[in-house]
């Protein structure tokens, strides 16, 4: 009589569910998984190795590369790693724009694992949807640096530069005649402040629809619900954080519990799940929709109200102010300083943890008083989601691990580092 195996497949890294180069090797009986183990690495970029050969400023843009859907939030946390060191202030303004910025990013993550994680279960129409929203997303990134993802725009000390005045405008095609045109540049007309409040009016009822195809939608509940369960003691035993933590019914978000910039001052909840399963997780991720709009309208109010600088004055950290820099030979010098040699930071070790919208992102740098870094740790939220990939795959079929994929909103730039 024949051996009964369990069969053994490749799923990834070329699988369009795998969310990146992911190799995960299953070992089934029929189609139930009875073990999942994932193979990492296959996108290392040696960032941590990287940043000790680059000045302080020059590592900034790696960051951006790392989880490449949240770009400035993991800048964040690296900026505010220097600035501890340093033991430097940063304006109030400049403040208040990383935060807004960071929620933008926020609702830039959630667009792409909604629409990912819908397209993957089988929902075409939600990736499409999700694609129209980061559009005008990005056109905010584009305007402050010029680049519309990796934008390099927080800087040791605030931000590279105030917010624009005007936003880029669409030009008339063969395709969008002069009338449409004026009829899409409608809300382009003013600054970017008004264009990103004029997008915090319209997001609501996008997430509206968003619900109305997916919430209650009897395929997508069938596919979620029970699938990929964490009790809390086990999710916080595996070391998850942000919404796959907050999805099994832990109330831990680090905006609330160890507020940082002006978090602090702003009125926003926590959503949190009941029964830590995949759909759960959905619900949480879509309530953080509505709530990061909250906090984006309430930085808007108070940018338009109060101007200032948005970067330090202390120019051994941040360069002058380019008029200042073409008069005065001091600052010319300040200026070629800071970008060929880069600042010399006190020895010292910090870690700094920013609420990323994957969960914890934390940056542990050591310094020896030099103008590199020392030692430099990413701590990637997404790398401790996998490595419970095994245990939530555990009992379920193939196509489950799809779902489960999906739920951990997994990015490889982060997790292979």
């Amino acid at each position: 009589m024949a051996e009964i195996r369990n069969y053994t497949m490749n799923f990834g890294p070329q699988h369009p569910a795998a969310h990146g180069v992911l190799r995960l090797v299953l070992e089934l009986d029929g189609e139930v998984v009875k073990r999942a183990d994932p193979h990492i690495g296959l996108l290392h970029r040696a960032t941590e190795k990287l940043a000790e050969n680059k000045t302080y400023l020059q590592s900034v843009p790696y960051m951006d590369r790392l989880d490449y859907v949240s770009m400035m939030v993991n800048e964040h946390a690296y900026v505010m790693a220097i600035e501890k060191l340093l033991q430097i202030d940063v304006p109030l303004r400049a403040q208040y724009i990383r935060v807004m910025f960071d929620e933008i990013t926020r609702i830039l993550n959630h667009l792409l694992w909604i629409g990912a994680h819908a397209l993957d279960v089988g929902a075409m129409t939600m990736f499409l949807y999700a694609f129209r929203e980061r559009e005008d997303l990005m056109d905010c990134y584009e305007a402050v640096s010029g680049a519309r993802m990796h934008a390099a725009y927080y800087r040791p000390g605030g931000v590279y530069r105030d917010l624009p005045d005007t936003m880029p405008k669409y030009q008339a095609s063969k395709i969008h005649n002069e009338k449409q045109t004026r009829i899409r540049n409608a809300n382009r007309e003013g600054s970017l402040l008004d264009f990103i409040e004029d997008f915090t009016n319209r997001f609501p009822a996008y997430v509206d629809e968003y619900e109305t195809l997916l919430t209650d939608n009897r395929i997508w509940k069938q596919r979620l619900v029970d699938i990929g369960v964490v009790s809390p003691e086990r999710a916080k035993a595996l070391g998850f954080t942000g919404p796959m933590l907050r999805g099994s019914g832990v109330e831990w978000d680090l905006r609330k519990k160890q507020p940082y910039e002006v978090y602090d001052r702003l009125d926003f909840d926590i959503p949190v799940g009941v029964n830590g399963d995949c759909y759960d997780r959905y619900l949480v991720r879509m309530e953080e929709f509505r709530q990061s709009n909250r906090i984006i309208k309430q930085c808007v109010d108070w940018l338009r109200k109060n101007p200032g600088p948005v970067i330090t004055d202390n120019h051994k950290v941040a360069p002058p102010s380019r008029i200042n820099m073409k008069q005065n030979m001091e600052e010319m010098i300040h200026h070629f300083k800071l970008f060929t040699e880069g600042f010399h930071v006190p020895p010292g070790e910090a870690y700094v943890a920013v609420e990323h919208p994957k969960g914890e992102f934390g940056i542990y740098l050591i310094s020896n008083g030099a103008n590199k870094p020392y030692r430099l740790k990413i701590r990637a939220p997404g790398f401790a989601h996998l490595a419970a990939l095994d245990e939530m795959s555990t009992g379920h079929m193939i196509s489950d691990v799809v779902a489960i994929i999906g739920t951990q909103d997994i990015v490889f730039g982060e997790i292979d580092r």
